[in-house]
Formats: structure tokens, sequence, C-alpha cells
């Protein structure tokens, strides 16, 4: 008795384990409930359809087997007399029975179509919820998180693992509606002979807990394939992505040998999970075919029930088989759907993750300047980037940054637009902390044009107008005009609606920079910054974009990052960063005529 309740105490327990492990997707149900319960209704319908064929079909045997038996009655009197007509001739009842077993598959077919149709919409839907909802938590991230994570590992997961999940909720669908035709299946041949029925739940329910401990090893396996799909992936997509430099390396050998090495992983990997996974169906087969030998062998030999009973059994017997074998070759496939359901849950949840956290005041626009603070930062406390830094950018001026590579100039510009925040101190906006800012208000005041342009696959216009769509074309053109982008871009084959190909291949390093800056131009931002804006161009192009943004600047506070020292002649302060701190700042003029850090500068590049 004890351990009687202590199993019913179980139960609930385990039934609210399984709701909290599978919490983040299964919340999703209920945006989309009354699909999922409308599924299920007609899938429940179909089995009750079913239940009455069988019965249907018991007294269509019995006319054929014993047409002078007494006729086979619910207990209705309505149904019996006006459906059945126990009243009338055999052959009339036959002809009845008939037509009513023809009616019942013809209804039972219309509530499977109903509840596939719903089913299938609910497995699209959960997918489209789950994939959003991932595409949202990845925005939510710091910068510092995709640093951390394979790209290749995301997409996977929000292209193969989605897939996953869909086959696996589809398999749970399946499940669903093969476990309420199985019950009525189970009703049916109690009805019949609960004795042959008792031996049959016992021999076959043996034979599903032997099955279940070879799911729980394909289960354990199943996480190893995911990750190495993510790790394919994850070589496939850095190989596209370098493949101008792998090919100026010639190191096409060694990425072969690192993509077959994954390949070949995941083939192992998945080999293993087949190994266990297809031992199921062949097993199931060949038990389930001993248990129904036998199970007729013992009902012909002891005779317990009538001819057309039997025969209805077996019939139901030989139903349930194939419907039991579908069951344990859905839960091993379930079980290779764990790694993926993992990856997505890990992947949904909050724990361990640094989300960003905007502000809620809207900034309006910059009446004083942009103030550094004390500011360190560092990816983490013990290797510093950037320490102690304290600078002022004065609205409407213009503040050059020199130093070597590593020294933090990008680190420090990134800290304006809060891709990351300070380890310690403040960046202050006319002395309000940037924090408190609702980030996109500062944004859409500020542009970027980066050393590493970002160009998407895309035309010349939408390129130059990305976060800008609302610009007409004459401001487009105007754009590319003063960035020296027009004449290369008039040279294409459709001029501005030329599709530019994946990260900008069709262009040249120097092209690529133009649309940047064209992309700056036409934002016309209150902040500019400049991270070696002009860094991939050649000295003709250098001076024309110069002019531009020399024009752009006007009136407006500048944050340029210099390549070449001659591009920031005019800059109204320039800052000296080295190994993270600021050494040194000045004009132009005043740096050269002290002759201390910047003079070094100055000294290497004229020698150059």
């Amino acid at each position: 008795m004890f351990s009687n309740l202590l199993k019913s105490v179980r139960k609930p327990l385990k039934a609210t384990k399984f709701w909290q492990d599978n919490y983040l997707i299964l919340r999703e149900f209920k945006s989309f409930r009354w699909l999922a319960i409308t599924a299920i209704a007609f899938a429940f319908l179909a089995s009750v359809t079913e239940g009455f064929g069988l019965g249907f079909l018991l007294a269509f045997l019995q006319s054929l087997t014993s047409p002078d038996a007494p006729p086979i009655q619910t207990g209705w009197g309505w149904f019996d007399v006006w459906v059945l007509g126990t009243n009338a001739p055999a052959t009339e009842r036959l002809y009845r029975v008939s037509g009513l077993i023809v009616a019942a598959t013809c209804v039972r077919a219309l509530f499977n179509y109903i509840a596939q149709y719903h089913t299938l919409t609910s497995e699209v839907t959960l997918i489209d919820r789950l994939r959003k909802r991932v595409f949202e938590q990845l925005q939510a991230q710091r910068l510092s998180y995709f640093s951390q994570t394979r790209s290749g590992e995301l997409i996977d997961i929000l292209t193969s693992e989605m897939e996953r999940i869909r086959n696996a909720f589809g398999a749970i669908s399946f499940l669903i509606t093969r476990a309420f035709t199985l019950i009525v299946y189970a009703i049916a041949i109690l009805l019949l002979s609960w004795q042959l029925s008792l031996v049959s739940i016992f021999l076959f329910g043996g034979l599903a807990f032997g099955f279940s401990k070879l799911n729980r090893r394909v289960r354990q396996r199943s996480t190893a394939t995911s990750q190495a799909s993510g790790r394919l992936t994850s070589i496939a997509i850095e190989f596209i992505n370098g493949i101008r430099t792998v090919h100026a390396f010639s190191t096409q050998n060694f990425e072969r040998r690192r993509f077959y090495q994954a390949s070949s992983g995941l083939v192992k990997e998945w080999k293993t999970v087949y190994r266990l996974s297809c031992l199921v169906r062949p097993l199931a087969e060949a038990s389930a075919t001993l248990i129904l030998v036998g199970m007729i062998i013992l009902a012909l030999t002891n005779k317990i029930m009538p001819i057309a009973s039997l025969l209805t059994f077996l019939f139901i017997l030989f139903r349930m088989v194939p419907y039991s074998q579908d069951l344990l070759g859905v839960f091993s496939h379930l079980s290779t759907m764990t790694g993926s359901i993992e990856n997505i849950k890990q992947l949904l949840s909050d724990k361990g993750k640094q989300f960003f956290e905007d502000g809620t005041r809207q900034f309006q626009k910059l009446s004083q300047a942009i103030d550094f603070i004390s500011v360190d930062f560092g990816y983490d406390s013990d290797h510093l980037i950037l320490r102690d830094v304290n600078l002022s950018l004065e609205k409407g001026k213009t503040t050059a940054l020199v130093g070597a590579s590593g020294s933090g100039k990008s680190t420090l510009a990134d800290l304006i637009s809060r891709f990351h925040d300070p380890t310690a101190g403040q960046v202050l906006l006319d002395g309000i902390d940037l924090r408190e800012f609702e980030i996109d208000s500062v944004r859409r005041r500020l542009a970027i044009v980066s050393q590493d342009t970002f160009i998407f696959n895309a035309s010349v216009r939408s390129n130059i107008a990305y976060g800008s769509e609302d610009a007409a074309d004459t401001e487009v053109y105007e754009a590319a005009r003063l960035a020296n982008a027009l004449e290369f871009i008039l040279e294409m084959p459709e001029g501005f609606e030329t599709t530019l190909g994946d990260r900008g291949i069709r262009l040249s390093g120097g092209q690529r920079q133009r649309i940047a800056i064209a992309r700056a131009l036409l934002r016309n931002p209150e902040i500019l910054i400049l991270d070696e804006a002009t860094s991939a161009l050649d000295s003709v192009s250098e001076k024309l974009i110069q002019e531009a943004l020399e024009k752009l600047s006007v009136g407006r506070t500048v944050l340029a990052i210099a390549h070449r020292l001659s591009t920031i002649s005019g800059a109204d302060k320039i800052v000296v960063l080295e190994q993270g701190r600021v050494v040194e700042q000045g004009g132009y003029r005043e740096l050269i005529d002290r002759r201390d850090r910047f003079w070094k500068y100055y000294q290497i590049q004229q020698a150059s």
C-alpha cells in the first residue's frame, strides 16, 4: 500500500518536472492553443469513430459466419431497430452494416484530415515562434556574447536544430493520435475477451519495457550528434566567409582536412545512433509476430470465443501490432532529438547570460560634450584594454585618436555607441551617463564608418539607404556622389539596382568603403565615428573622400581613428593612446612641436 502511495506521488512529480524542464518550449503553445486543442479533439473523434467501425465489423463478420445467430445489439432500442435493422432479414442487416462500415471509414478519414491539418499548422507555428524568440534572444545579447560563440553553431540551431524540433513535434502529435487509437483498440479487445486481452497486454507491455532500455541509450547518444552538427556548420561557414584568405594562403588542403574530419565525425555519431535505433523495428516485428502466432494457437485450441468475435479480436490485434511498432519507433526517433531540444532550451534560457540593459531617457541632441570619466574596459577584469581614460569630445569639434594596433582606439569608439559598457568609470553625454539613455535614440543620431565594412547581399541603393529606408532617390544619388562612389556605381550592369553579392563580394575594398561612407553621409548624423574610414582607399580616392568628410564634419561632433596622420591634420584635438592609456593630447602642430609620442608616429610615416 505504501509503495502504491509513493507511485501516485511520483507521477505528478514527474509530470511537473517534465513541464519545468521543457517550459521554455511548451509555453509557446498558449499562443496557438486552439489550433493544438482542435487537432487533439479531432484525433480523438477519429479514434472514437474507429471504435464504432470495429463494432460494425463484428456485426458484419457475424452476419457472414453465423447468419442464423441472434443479431448483435447495442442496447439503444432506436439505433438497433432503425440503423442496425435487428428486426430485418439477415441479408438486409448485412447490407446495412456494410454501409455503416463505409460511412464510419469516411467520417474517420475526414476527422483525420482535420486533425492532421491543424497538427501541421501547429508545427510550423511553433517553429516560427521559437525561431523568432531565438532571434530576439540574439538581438538582446551583448556583443561580447558573439565573440564567445561560434556563428556556425547559432545558424545550425536556427536552421537544422529547428527542423529537428519540428520533426519532434510531429512525432509527438503522431504519438498522441496513435495512443488514442490504441486505447480504443484496448477497450474493444477487453470487451471481446478480457482473458486474451490481459495476456496480450502482459506480453506487449513486457516488450515495450525492454525496448525502453534501448531507447534510453539512443537518447544519451543524441547530444553528441547535435554537437558534431554544430561543429560542421561552423567550419563550413568559416570556409565560405574566408574563401579569399584560404586561396591567398593556399590552405585548401588544411581546410579540406578540417571539413572532412568534422563531416566524418558527424557520420560516426549518426552511425552510432542508427546502430541502436534501427534495432527497434526489426526486433519489435519479430517479437510481435511470435506473440500473435501464440495468441492464435491459444484461442483456437481452447475455443475461447465464437468465430466472429475471434476474427474481430485478431483483426484488432493485427492492427495494434504495427501501431505499437510505430509508437516504439517514434520513441526511438524522439530519443535522437534530445540534443536538439537541449540546445534550443539552452539558447532560450536566461541563465548565465548578460543581456543588454537599455535606458529610458530619450536623447534629443548633444549640447556640450561626450566625456570619458576614469574609464576602464576589459572583457575580463584581469586583462584591461582601456585604463583610467579621461577624455572630452567637445560638441561640433573633431577629435582624432592615434596609436599602435591594440592600443584601444576602436574599443574607445565602441563605448560611445554602447557596443560595450565600461568595466569601471562612466561615459557621459552632456553630463548624463550613457547607460541612462534609450540606446536607439542615441544611435539614430550617430553614424559609424568602420574599417571592417559590412555590405549586405542587396542592391547598391539598399546598402546606401540602410537605416535610412525613407530616403529619396535624389538623396541616395547625392550621398554616392559626395562619397566618390557614383562613377563605379553607374558602371555596374544595373546601376543603383545592382545586387552586390554576399558580403559585397562584387566590390573591391575601396568600393565597399565608399559605399559605407555614402551610407553615413545619407544618415546626416550629429555624431560621426570614423574608424580608419579611408584606410582601404588609394591616394586619389582618399583625397576626394577626405574633402567630403570634412564637409560632413562641419558643425558635427566627430571621433576619427587615424591610420594615416595626413587625414587628421585638420582635427581640433589629437589624442595619443598607448596600451589603453591617454599619453598625450593636443593640436596637430602643437604635438609635432612638442616632439614626444605623436612626433614618433609622425616620423615613422614620413620615413615610409
